[in-house]
């Protein structure tokens, strides 16, 4: 069945597939699978290489390219869910890529129903790095995950190997210092230059707003930083920063160490 499905979603166009029991598949902030899927027994975890979009300068090609890989990402997931219903009488449930999530100020929309990074772990597509993205052994930092969940009883596949140097790159390269700490992300600093235009930014726009005089509030609806949040609401969270992913020596894919499972 493992190989029945990876043949399909490699001829899908995407670069690796993994699988993982229910049972490895360990998160500290999300919900259990139980709570999501009753008689959950197995993930299935895909990889798609970022594009070079995050390397440009300009934000909208940049998180444009990011789009691209959520709308083929979203695709294949419904095809690989399609596959597995019809070739194996199973159930299937998709994953987001990114959202919807839940949004509430406990989790201030960090927090995934399903971790795909712990779930690519789990499934042997990758280790943690110190960016605490997880590096695929061959496409490095510039990898995105999608995946399902299914009653398919899978085994796990091998663990990947660490394919991090420590050299630290991402942390001197973070605009917020947002990796000072080993191990963990501070997710407010990283938002602040990721996501300008996310939550927080509209609180304090519409508040300063209701609070202004009527020539002030004329401004700031002529100000470009309106016409983004604008942007934004429609368009869904935007990221403004890939510097963790795009300065990482293990997304260079001149660097990048091959994966022998693709050769």
């Amino acid at each position: 069945m493992k190989e029945q499905i990876r043949r399909y979603a490699l001829e899908l166009g995407l670069d690796d597939v993994g699988f993982a029991a229910a049972s490895n598949y360990v998160s500290p902030n999300s919900p259990p699978l139980e709570s999501i899927f009753p008689g959950a027994k197995s993930l299935v975890i895909m990889a798609l290489q970022e594009l070079d979009n995050c390397e440009s300068g300009n934000m909208q090609i940049a998180f444009g390219g990011r789009m691209d890989i959520m709308e083929f990402g979203r695709t294949s997931n419904y095809k690989i869910a399609r596959f597995i219903q019809r070739e194996f009488g199973a159930k299937a449930m998709t994953i987001p890529l990114s959202y919807p999530l839940e949004m509430s100020f406990k989790t201030k929309g960090c927090v995934g129903d399903v971790s795909l990074r712990h779930a690519a772990v789990a499934a042997g597509l990758g280790q943690f790095g110190r960016n605490n993205l997880v590096l695929h052994p061959r496409l490095g930092s510039r990898a995105v995950f999608a995946g399902l969940i299914t009653d398919l009883e899978l085994t796990s596949d091998p663990q990947a190997e660490e394919i991090c140097t420590n050299c630290n790159l991402c942390v001197e390269k973070c605009p917020g210092n947002a990796l000072e700490a080993e191990g963990k992300t501070n997710l407010m600093r990283c938002l602040k230059n990721s996501q300008p235009y996310g939550i927080a930014a509209n609180i304090r726009f519409w508040s300063q707003l209701l609070e202004s005089p009527p020539e002030e509030q004329k401004k700031m609806i002529a100000d470009e930083h309106f016409w983004k949040l604008y942007q934004a609401g429609f368009i869904g969270f935007q990221y403004f920063c890939f510097n963790c992913m795009k300065n990482c020596p293990a997304g260079n894919r001149s660097s990048a160490p091959s994966d022998p499972r693709l050769s």
